[in-house]
């Protein structure tokens, strides 16, 4: 901060009528949050006196980003101050153009890609030569290949969907159909059939939903929001010496009390070496039937890889 400093002095000298103080806490603060003083492209006055006589000052100062490139200074725009006594002081902060997607690949639940993708993997999985793994190096070459199966067979099997704030979760590819046949006829049959591809599409994926949350999750409480179970405030099941904590000052009573007990007071460490290690244990050996059985109270929107295998998935492949 020495060429602040300079740069302070050499503008406040002469012209800015504060006490060196105020000039020291603000550059205190600037510290603090990694500022620096900038200084003007056009260095000049920024306070214009109205009476006569009286000369202008610099009062108006910037604070930037300490060491930034883009940010290091700023200019001054005496003509723009129009009635006011103060000149403007304006920076160009650059914005980088950022691409946002519209659209995406995807693979819909319970549909014919699901069901092709799921096939071609396994079809391929099964041509693969898996019994000469007997290094490092082979094992790894059969993961990459396992990889590029499945990175081939979801490209080949994603649909492009776009995204739109009139997407739902529930629309399904009997909703489309129904809806492209009604929109080339627009009959009351089709229009019909729309609305009851709709309901039932709706019932099937709420269906699932409250099946997923009933069985999987155990928590039935989760499918009535508005009746939920009442909370007791937390201080009402507290109590310290059999003594209900009701008030701050007995809750904070409770808590020092409880875990600042052994605060100072001495720990042998020794004690440690007089117990025995346990002998170490090997993995056992289980069986595919016991491993799908463990992952399936996963969530199926859960992704264990980068692979683009859901746990619904890896359980069918």
């Amino acid at each position: 901060m020495t060429k602040d400093f300079n740069i302070r002095d050499s503008l406040w000298d002469s012209t800015f009528p504060f006490h060196s103080s105020i000039s020291d806490d603000l550059i205190m603060i600037a510290d603090s949050f990694d500022l620096s003083l900038s200084s003007p492209t056009n260095p000049g006055p920024m306070r214009f006196s109205d009476i006569i006589g009286e000369s202008n000052s610099v009062i108006d100062l910037m604070f930037l980003c300490l060491g930034s490139v883009e940010l290091d200074n700023h200019s001054i725009l005496p003509n723009c101050r129009l009635s006011s006594d103060h000149a403007p002081l304006i920076i160009d902060i650059p914005i980088v153009d950022e691409f946002i997607p519209t659209s995406k690949f995807a693979i819909p639940p319970k549909s014919e890609y699901e069901t092709k993708f799921i096939k071609n993997v396994i079809s391929n999985f099964s041509e693969l030569d898996t019994s000469h793994i007997k290094t490092i190096d082979d094992l790894e070459s059969i993961v990459n290949q396992l990889s590029v199966i499945i990175d081939q067979m979801w490209v080949k099997n994603a649909k492009k969907s776009r995204y739109s704030k009139h997407s739902k979760q529930w629309w399904s590819e009997s909703c489309r159909s129904t809806l492209l046949a009604y929109r080339m006829e627009r009959s009351c049959e089709n229009w019909k059939s729309f609305k009851s591809a709709v309901k039932n599409a709706k019932r099937s994926f709420f269906d699932d939903k409250i099946q997923e949350i009933a069985n999987k999750s155990r928590g039935p409480w989760k499918l009535m929001n508005w009746v939920k179970k009442r909370k007791l405030p937390a201080i009402e099941a507290i109590k310290y010496n059999d003594q209900p904590c009701l008030t701050p000052e007995s809750l904070w009573n409770a808590l020092h009390n409880t875990f600042n007990t052994a605060l100072h007071r001495q720990v042998n460490v020794e004690i440690l070496n007089e117990i025995k290690p346990k002998p170490s244990l090997n993995w056992g050996s289980f069986s595919k039937f016991e491993f799908l059985s463990a992952i399936s109270s996963c969530a199926d929107s859960s992704a264990p890889s980068p692979d683009r295998l859901t746990w619904c998935y890896k359980t069918r492949v």
